[in-house]
């Protein structure tokens, strides 16, 4: 409720929400009838719309508390520290001491807060051209080194390159495809199967391509699995020996899966340009310190 206080909430709304919070107790419905009633001492209630919001309160001041004055990653001028959603937290660092300093403070004041880190689900990824382990401790223990991982549904490399992620979109949208297989091979019109196809199956393999750097490998992947769309529709086997030019003018498509990917990048682009938020400070800015390339 002090958290509420500072944060400016008029004491009318803070009385309400602490008649919702205080005092709760919460029942088990099993198949023989309901358990004993048992008093709920901490925490926010799952699923009410009120949770999340008084969550992200009580995690921001924590986070806002322990790393003020800290962090050493800018871009475009401005220290970026952390990026946050829900309970998942993510530290920013290009320094190994700044990220220990980081990480001891931050168990520091959760711990005042009543918080505590899961050291087991805690990793730590060097982004670099040559991704040396690196060596970070939490209560005398070493937290384990990872060369990807998965957030928000797109997976991060320690490469910084997007080849892992795409074949994992490519094998995500072939499976889809299999399984529906008797729906797009069907009798149906085809100008709809491609329709589906378009509407489905590629939407699935491009989920976030808008921040792919692609690299000619990459492209390569992306019109290879297009191809293969269209040869899935039309039960065309590698073993018919049909060229790809031909199974273009049996479907009446032209390769546009690349041109499909540079709209969506550019219709992104001009979307977050209008906003003022952290994805427009990465899309403009520099990052300081960062290793000048120079072309051959």
């Amino acid at each position: 409720m002090q958290i509420l206080k500072e944060t400016g909430i008029d004491w009318r709304e803070r009385r309400l929400i602490s008649n919702f919070y205080m005092a709760q107790s919460v029942k088990v419905r099993l198949k023989q009838g309901e358990t004993r009633s048992v008093k709920i001492g901490r925490g926010v209630r799952q699923g009410c719309c009120l949770s999340p919001i008084l969550f992200n309160l009580y995690n921001e001041c924590l986070t806002k508390e322990a790393l003020e004055g800290f962090g050493d990653f800018k871009i475009g001028g401005q220290i970026i520290q952390t990026v946050e959603y829900a309970d998942d937290l993510v530290l920013l660092a290009k320094e190994e001491k700044v990220l220990q300093d980081m990480i001891d403070k931050l168990i520091e004041i959760e711990r005042c807060y009543g918080m505590e880190m899961n050291v087991e689900k805690t990793k730590v990824m060097r982004i670099s051209r040559q991704p040396l382990p690196v060596k970070i401790m939490i209560d005398q223990k070493q937290l384990e080194n990872v060369e990807s991982f998965k957030n928000f549904g797109s997976i991060l490399t320690n490469d910084g390159r997007c080849t892992c992620k795409i074949k994992c979109r490519i094998a995500m949208a072939k499976a889809a495809i299999n399984k529906k297989r008797a729906l797009f091979t069907s009798t149906m019109d085809l100008e709809m199967r491609r329709k589906l196809v378009k509407c489905y199956i590629w939407s699935m393999a491009l989920y976030g391509a808008e921040t792919w750097t692609l690299r000619t490998v990459d492209q390569k992947h992306l019109e290879s699995f297009e191809m293969w769309c269209w040869r899935r529709m039309e039960k065309i086997s590698w073993t018919d020996h049909v060229r790809d030019e031909d199974v273009l003018l049996r479907v009446n498509e032209q390769r546009n899966i690349l041109h499909e990917i540079s709209e969506w990048k550019a219709n992104w682009i001009s979307h977050m340009l209008h906003r003022n938020c952290l994805l427009q400070r990465v899309i403009e800015g520099k990052i300081k310190g960062g290793i000048e390339v120079t072309g051959r």
